[in-house]
């Protein structure tokens, strides 16, 4: 995925948000039974209840994440969880630092 892709995704506070959240979904969401949010991610309906958008706005956010790699999907069931993808944001990081 190119650079600028990436900052297209990021430059909507929502979408950051959301990634912020990921970082510690202990902190900002109830798990599912069962589920270990840490390892599994977040519902969908989750997320999009706490954005307070409607679940179409919510999908096109989490698509665009998923989409240039920053969040990974996994569907159990009816529910697809989301979380961050740490070794793709620990990438940016790293681009930043060799462009100062």
């Amino acid at each position: 995925m190119k650079q600028v892709d990436i900052f297209k995704a990021l430059s909507n506070e929502a979408r950051l948000q959301i990634l912020e959240w990921l970082k510690e979904p202990d902190l900002h969401f109830t798990p599912h039974e069962g589920i270990d949010m840490n390892k599994t991610g977040v519902c969908v309906s989750q997320i999009t209840e706490k954005l307070e958008m409607t679940q179409s706005t919510a999908s096109h956010y989490l698509s665009m994440l998923l989409q240039v790699g920053l969040i990974k999907a996994n569907r159990i069931g009816k529910y697809t969880y989301y979380k961050r993808n740490e070794d793709a944001i620990n990438g940016i990081a790293e681009f930043l630092k060799q462009k100062r």
